[in-house]
């Protein structure tokens, strides 16, 4: 990435920075009286993700390594760009700051293809592993709560395992044939937009294709794939101590399995609402939900202090993922071993 592109990454991330610490609407006279617990239990939510952005990291990894090129990412310069790509897509609108600055980085050293099939895959095997989540905390609320549910519940769970299906569906369709050509014909059936789609569709088309076809070589490397997303998956995990210490901050009689609850939960609210910046105000709204849900006393207010607790927890992430663009980007890919090329 050249020098002038890389300050105006570090630039917008401390602007955003800014804006959302002047941003924040908590209420500071809950959060004072919660203030010691907080503070005590706020090294292990933010030491909680030292594990999560390591099995994003190494997810990533296997993804780049897998592609046809002679050069290796090792896990340092994956860690660092799994962190600071993730502190952008936090504080852009539809996540959509993380992408490009990944593949910006990769470019000078796999072209310009590889490092948008290595990132779109990234992107897709992050989503496919939310998608895991959603349906392990599915099942396992049908199995622990099973004498609770009515009518309702039962519709509201085949409907949702009917979305999950269709969803797995199209992301295996996705992987097998790629998914960056069909996704973007889409744009050929919106009035005012379909003109402009044709046209630059069809000067790039030769390399859309070709990214497509660099993310259907991963459905065919097993090890590559199925690796990348128990990693991804394993993070999910991982991160629902985040909410355990949290929820054990506020004095809750939280349970492990009440944490991947309240993370899956709050992390499907906010992935259907995308597109706010930083999930501002979807991420609060959903916490207070599942956490009435739970039972647990205090109800909304948990919740919001909860949501206090993740934004420091992102604040900080996003102020170590900015500082590390300047960081060892000259020495980012190394050549590959013939060990660690990609089997044809």
């Amino acid at each position: 990435m050249k020098p002038l592109y890389r300050n105006l990454f570090l630039l917008f991330g401390v602007v955003a920075i800014v804006i959302m610490l002047l941003s924040f609407d908590v209420d500071y006279r809950m959060i004072g009286s919660r203030m010691g617990s907080a503070l005590a239990y706020l090294p292990l939510v933010i030491g909680v993700w030292v594990a999560v952005y390591a099995c994003n990291a190494w997810a990533f990894q296997m993804i780049v390594n897998a592609s046809d090129h002679d050069k290796h990412l090792d896990f340092r310069h994956a860690y660092k760009l799994t962190v600071s790509g993730f502190a952008f897509s936090y504080t852009t609108p539809f996540g959509f700051g993380g992408g490009p600055y990944r593949v910006m980085e990769l470019a000078n050293h796999i072209g310009m293809n590889r490092a948008m099939s290595s990132v779109v895959l990234y992107s897709m095997m992050h989503i496919l592993s939310h998608i895991c989540l959603w349906a392990t905390a599915a099942a396992l609320f049908v199995v622990c709560c099973y004498d609770k549910m009515d009518t309702a519940l039962w519709i509201a769970a085949g409907i949702f395992a009917a979305v999950l299906l269709f969803v797995i569906y199209f992301f295996y369709r996705g992987y097998k044939n790629g998914l960056i050509v069909r996704l973007y014909r889409l744009l050929f059936y919106i009035p005012y937009v379909r003109r402009y789609a044709r046209r630059f569709y069809d000067k790039q088309v030769e390399n859309m294709e070709q990214i497509d076809r660099r993310i259907a070589c991963l459905h065919q490397m097993p090890r590559a794939f199925y690796g990348s997303l128990l990693m991804e998956y394993v993070g999910r995990l991982i991160n629902s101590l985040e909410f355990y210490f949290i929820l054990l901050a506020f004095g809750a009689p939280v349970t492990l399995l009440d944490a991947l609850f309240v993370l899956a939960f709050s992390s499907l609210v906010g992935n259907l609402l995308f597109f706010f910046p930083m999930q501002m105000g979807a991420r609060e709204g959903g916490l207070a939900l599942v956490i009435q849900i739970l039972g647990y006393p205090g109800g909304a207010g948990v919740g919001i202090f909860s949501a206090f607790l993740t934004r420091i927890r992102e604040l900080v992430w996003i102020f170590i993922g900015v500082s590390l663009v300047k960081v060892g980007n000259k020495a980012l890919m190394k050549q590959a071993d013939s060990a660690d090329m990609p089997q044809s």
